[in-house]
């Protein structure tokens, strides 16, 4: 991860000048060992909020399409993803869940922290949706602790549809580790998994003061694209 480092060294002071940002809650951050970030998601561009406050290097799934090296500014953005130790996911279906699963367990395995977004994909409304179980499922197997994450101003940074980002301070707010103790030992059963993860989900809620909607975010997106 030593390019990890040198990039952040460059990119941190710059980002903090663009987007000033307000930090919370570093200290739930543990130090070592595997770590689980759960965090809301309202831009394209949160993930370097993210790594930016984050003490520790954060490795993120990205879609497979970011990778794509048909032209040269796509291939220096595709071989920094990749000096970062980004991971790629192809996102057809019957392809995206079990890859995604396989990264994110090598990661934890190797004592790094994985970031995660469980709402699957953006806020169509900035509102925080319904959590994706794969994330329980992660942690009830790994036994990695769970930090909630709350990022806040990142929407109006880079919204959806937006090409250009604008200026806007950012708030990263880390929460205390959510305890998961009932469901130790339960990552096979579809039951607990949804509690854990709306525990989860409930402890970001939180964090951000974001309304909760019960109902998957991709679902919403789909329905505002019929019409």
């Amino acid at each position: 991860m030593s390019l990890y480092g040198a990039a952040k060294t460059v990119i941190a002071p710059a980002t903090r000048v663009v987007w000033p940002q307000r930090v919370e809650g570093v200290h739930n951050v543990p130090r070592s060992g595997p770590l689980i970030l759960a965090v809301n998601h309202l831009a394209l561009i949160d993930p370097l909020f993210v790594g930016v406050a984050c003490p520790r290097p954060v490795r993120f799934i990205a879609k497979q399409e970011l990778f794509d090296e048909g032209t040269l500014p796509r291939r220096l953005f595709a071989r920094a993803l990749r000096a970062i130790g980004q991971l790629s996911v192809d996102r057809r279906p019957g392809q995206s869940a079990q890859e995604a699963m396989d990264s994110s367990l090598k990661v934890l395995e190797s004592g790094e922290v994985f970031g995660i977004f469980p709402e699957g994909t953006r806020s169509p409304d900035g509102r925080l949706y319904r959590g994706q179980t794969g994330l329980a499922w992660l942690a009830l197997t790994t036994g990695a602790p769970v930090v909630p994450v709350a990022l806040a101003g990142t929407g109006r940074i880079l919204p959806p549809g937006g090409r250009v980002p604008s200026l806007n301070r950012v708030g990263v707010r880390f929460g205390e580790a959510v305890d998961l103790s009932p469901w130790r030992g339960q990552a096979h059963r579809a039951r607990p998994r949804r509690e854990a993860t709306d525990a989860i989900m409930d402890a970001i809620a939180k964090l951000s003061g974001q309304e909760q909607v019960p109902r998957f975010a991709a679902t919403v997106k789909a329905e505002l694209d019929q019409r």
